[in-house]
């Protein structure tokens, strides 16, 4: 359970150094770089936007290269192929593809130009096929488009916007120009909204049958050519046809290429790390000979980085410690098992400056709320037993997927645990299945008792479990103000709230009220009840004078205590959220129970115990499901609001190492 301490570290190198010493720090990434200080006369920041830009084209270049692989030639993934991580290279083979990697890039630059004229080539491909759809309606036309007649006549080939029949035709040209009678009208082909007609008439009579087709609705048509439709749409298959034959070699050209994909990986990866590396370099101040690096190191790391790079380098690095009114970054050091938790932390907020790191008493915390909420030994088997194999067999997944998992296996113990105590393996699947099949009755005794069968109990215990929570988170409180010392607030800040509530406590255990909900009786002596309420009073009275002590003006700071002392409300409140314990337990073992009753309605043929397999399987999947991410939901709740809520505020700035971020590969070192 611990922050780790930072140091501000300044480095001072020669010019000529440069390149090695960034290298050398990216490759141990254990130092924050910052911009600590301002340009003057003598040192100056570069310009490296130009580099950055050519090695953010690279990178883009290759990963589009990976994409169009992935596409033509898609590797083959299993299910859980998300969780084998990245890949692990050699230093050795990484280098051997740095010093290649111009060839490589040419090959992803060959990759991204044939996958561009693929693009081309589909989108002639959609233009033949529109303009085959254009023609379809013109087949039976017998000559060009673009034919406009003889010497002697004049050819109207188009489309009239209704549907027509050569009778009609013939009726609306004798309505529209009756002083032609030497013309020929054809029908080529009709739709459900056009009419596709030739006509012809003497070259006379032409611009009087212009205007009365018109009048009709006629239209030339768009795609006109030199060739008869038919012909031209001979001609068009045969393009489209040669388009998508030029496609499938490109295609499988494209495939060719599915043994650089390693090495384009590497090449992007190698080209992020650099641009990195360029992004940092700009932010640096630097003289003609020499250059200022500041920024943040973890001080159990500090030593050994100074003594490592001055004996390497000609170059000053000093330590120092960071001022006070600055924020340092916050990395959080804690065991395998509480590191398994930091995410839950991190979701909520880091550790601010002063705040101790909760992560060792929440992840203990959070494994016995969680396993209470969900509390059936066979889901807690399932969760651990799944999580420890997959952990087990992909050993070099992602950090953060990692942690999850391991956080689940535990949380998978602590179930198995609270089902063991109360008696729950499936709900009550071995009563269901002995009683049905067997024709006996058996079960599994609970260890400690069953919540079904006893609610109230589980109530009581719940909300006992929740005071202890609170009261922990109350001491953590304490804790940071011991060790700041600050003894008085200690006193009236904890010290008189966790009296006066015990008090209150004590008060309320003897009554008749908590007798009737929980049937549980509490007897004390005279003396105690008395000083259960001298307790409970002398906090009140306690909070009420010492709440608002920074001010000066008694009535004001009265009423500013008596305000403190109505958040004993917010603690009751906070008392009644933890029957969510009860709720969810509850609820996993009633739909575990109603599952089981369900599969059980055939009875113990064969059939019925199809039913029941089919039944069990799916209804306890999602049950499993459902209930799961319940427990995960609230028990997340309990440790922010709840928990958090007692002591801790967070708001920290995460620590940001200068270190090689790969997206493709993970490097490792050889011995």
């Amino acid at each position: 359970m611990a922050v780790l301490e930072m140091q501000r570290i300044s480095i001072c190198a020669l010019k000529k150094d440069r390149k090695k010493i960034l290298e050398y720090l990216q490759q141990k990434g254990v130092v924050e770089i910052d911009a600590g200080v301002e340009e003057d006369d003598v040192f100056r920041k570069m310009d490296t936007a130009s580099a950055r830009g050519v090695f953010e084209k690279n990178a883009q270049v290759a990963e589009r290269a990976l994409e169009i692989l992935q596409t033509y030639v898609p590797e083959k993934k299993g299910m859980l192929s998300s969780l084998e991580g990245k890949a692990q290279v050699g230093m050795s083979a990484y280098n051997s593809v740095i010093e290649r990697q111009d060839a490589i890039m040419s090959k992803a630059r060959q990759l991204v130009a044939l996958e561009r004229q693929t693009a081309e080539n589909k989108a002639n491909i959609q233009k033949r096929e529109n303009q085959m759809e254009a023609l379809e309606p013109w087949k039976g036309l017998d000559v060009p488009m673009n034919f406009m007649g003889t010497k002697k006549t004049t050819a109207f080939i188009g489309s009239i916007s209704s549907v027509l029949t050569l009778e009609t035709l013939h009726e609306g040209i004798a309505q529209a120009v009756p002083q032609i009678e030497a013309y020929d009208a054809e029908i080529i082909s009709t739709d459900k909204d056009q009419t596709y007609v030739c006509v012809i008439c003497t070259a006379k009579d032409a611009p009087a049958m212009e205007e009365g087709l018109r009048t009709m609705g006629f239209a030339r048509p768009s795609q006109i050519g030199s060739l008869v439709p038919a012909e031209r749409q001979a001609q068009l298959v045969k393009k489209r046809e040669a388009l998508i034959q030029k496609n499938e070699e490109i295609a499988a050209e494209i495939a060719s290429y599915g043994e650089v994909r390693r090495d384009l990986e590497m090449v992007a990866d190698y080209y992020r790390v650099r641009l990195a590396k360029y992004e940092i370099l700009g932010g640096l101040i630097q003289s003609k000979s020499t250059f200022l690096i500041t920024g943040y190191v973890p001080k159990k790391e500090a030593g050994a980085l100074v003594e490592k790079l001055e004996s390497q380098f000609t170059l000053t690095a000093e330590l120092g410690e960071i001022p006070e009114e600055e924020e340092a970054p916050i990395l959080l050091k804690n065991s395998k098992l509480s590191s398994s938790f930091e995410g839950v932390v991190e979701s909520f907020g880091l550790p601010g400056k002063g705040e101790i790191d909760p992560t060792t008493v929440m992840s203990w915390c959070y494994i016995f709320l969680f396993g209470l909420m969900l509390s059936d030994a066979a889901y807690g088997f399932i969760i651990f037993a799944a999580c420890a194999v997959l952990l087990k067999k992909f050993p070099h997944m992602g950090d953060g997927m990692q942690k999850s998992l391991r956080m689940f296996m535990y949380c998978g113990l602590s179930t198995l645990f609270w089902g063991a105590m109360f008696g729950s393996y499936f709900g009550d699947v071995v009563d269901v299945v002995a009683r049905t099949f067997f024709g006996v009755e058996a079960t599994i005794k609970p260890l400690w008792f069953v919540p079904l069968n006893d609610p109230m109990k589980m109530l009581v215990y719940s909300m006992l479990f929740g005071l202890i929570h609170m009261f922990l988170g109350l001491g953590l409180k304490a804790y940071m103000l011991i060790r700041d010392k600050r003894y008085l607030d200690c006193i009236c800040d904890v010290g008189l709230w966790v009296i006066f509530l015990l008090g209150l406590i004590f008060m309320f255990l003897p009554s008749s009220m908590f007798a009737s909900i929980s049937q549980m009786y509490f007897t004390f002596p005279p003396a105690v009840n008395t000083l259960a309420k001298g307790m409970a009073i002398g906090g009140a009275v306690g909070i009420c004078l010492m709440s608002g002590r920074e001010n000066k003006n008694f009535l004001l700071r009265i009423a500013l205590g008596a305000y403190d002392l109505y958040n004993v409300t917010g603690w009751l409140s906070d008392v009644l959220s933890y029957s969510r314990l009860l709720a969810l337990g509850l609820a996993t073992g009633v739909i575990a129970s109603v599952i089981n009753s369900m599969g059980s309605m055939m009875g113990s043929g064969v059939a019925g115990a199809i039913v029941f397999i089919l039944v069990f399987v799916v209804g306890h999947i999602l049950n499993l499901a459902i209930n799961l991410l319940g427990a995960y939901v609230h028990t997340n709740r309990l440790q922010y609001v709840e928990f958090f809520g007692k002591f801790y505020e967070g708001g920290g700035r995460p620590f940001n190492p200068f270190n090689m971020q790969t997206k493709y590969v993970d490097l490792k070192e050889e011995n």
